[in-house]
């Protein structure tokens, strides 16, 4: 039986839509293939998908499973498909049933059948809104991340077992309420505040000038004489982050793997430390899929180049 389970992939901060193709074969020698342009970490989803379906209570067939991964002539890499195949490989198998409307399923799975943080939800998400796409499936610790798209429902899937339950008229996920900007305490304030700083007034009043007209700064003295300490304690005096501005932020951090587990948006300018070690692939960023470097993690932040003179031409 062939099922279609909608997916997503990230190239950067573009977000491009995938169809999961499962088609479960009587005929033919039992296997199991991925196919698609898949990466080593997409390939090992089989193993993934199949241990966390038998832990989970799913009788895994013995029979010839094919995976494709649509369209494929876009190299396709990461964890975030192993839930769309699950649910491809229990539809085909008739142990639940989709509905017709389209949604997106993300995530990585654990072996017991749970879901783990997966990056790149918040894309996923302001992608889902673009195309009109209401229902999203992703990791009950990805989805601070994705609720903060108003119109889209997001549904914090904890393990298989739910999404058994959900789609077979069992106990219902319920959809997820993000918490809004007003009601997120978290500490605000900067690691290192100008207060605590003794002296070196001339160089704060630099930075303060630096800081209200979006200037850059070359620090130079001998080590110990409190460079890194004041650039640290810069992005503090900078003003805080507008909601467009958060936005942008949490986009770059999500997308790279930096958005810790539970997190929503980011409030605080981030503040990024770069030494003359860094290679310039980790410095700008790029790769075959790109991904952010040093200088995109300090989007609408600080970023304090230690040792700037020892940095190569190249960089």
């Amino acid at each position: 039986m062939l099922t279609k389970v909608m997916s997503a992939t990230h190239f950067g901060l573009d977000t491009l839509p995938v169809e999961v193709e499962v088609n479960i074969a009587k005929k033919g020698f039992p296997g199991f293939n991925i196919i698609g342009l898949p990466s080593k970490s997409v390939e090992e989803a089989k193993e993934r998908v199949k241990t966390a379906l038998v832990n989970s209570g799913v009788e895994f067939p013995n029979a010839k499973i094919v995976v494709n991964l649509a369209p494929a002539d876009i190299p396709k890499e990461g964890s975030s498909y192993d839930l769309p195949i699950a649910c491809g490989i229990l539809r085909s198998l008739e142990a639940i049933s989709l509905p017709s409307e389209k949604m997106f399923f993300y995530g990585e799975l654990s072996l017991d059948g749970s879901l783990r943080h997966t990056k790149g939800v918040l894309l996923l998400a302001l992608y889902a809104k673009e195309r009109g796409i209401k229902s999203l499936f992703v990791p009950k610790d990805s989805s601070f991340e994705a609720a903060v798209v108003s119109g889209v429902r997001v549904y914090p899937v904890e393990n298989l077992a739910q999404i058994l339950s959900h789609f077979n008229g069992g106990g219902q996920i319920g959809v997820f309420r993000g918490l809004k900007k007003n009601d997120v305490h978290e500490d605000i304030f900067p690691e290192i505040d100008f207060s605590d700083i003794l002296g070196q007034e001339s160089a704060k009043r630099a930075l303060e000038i630096a800081a209200s007209g979006g200037h850059n700064v070359h620090m130079q003295g001998p080590p110990g004489s409190g460079k890194t300490m004041l650039a640290r304690a810069m992005a503090g005096i900078l003003p805080p982050l507008s909601e467009k501005e958060s936005l942008e932020v949490t986009k770059i951090y999500s997308v790279s793997g930096n958005l810790p587990a539970g997190a929503s948006l980011i409030y605080v300018r981030p503040f990024r430390v770069s030494h003359h070690t860094t290679s310039r692939i980790g410095l700008i960023g790029g790769g075959s899929n790109p991904h952010p470097g040093e200088i995109s993690l300090a989007h609408r932040g600080v970023l304090f180049l230690d040792e700037l003179s020892e940095f190569s031409e190249v960089s």
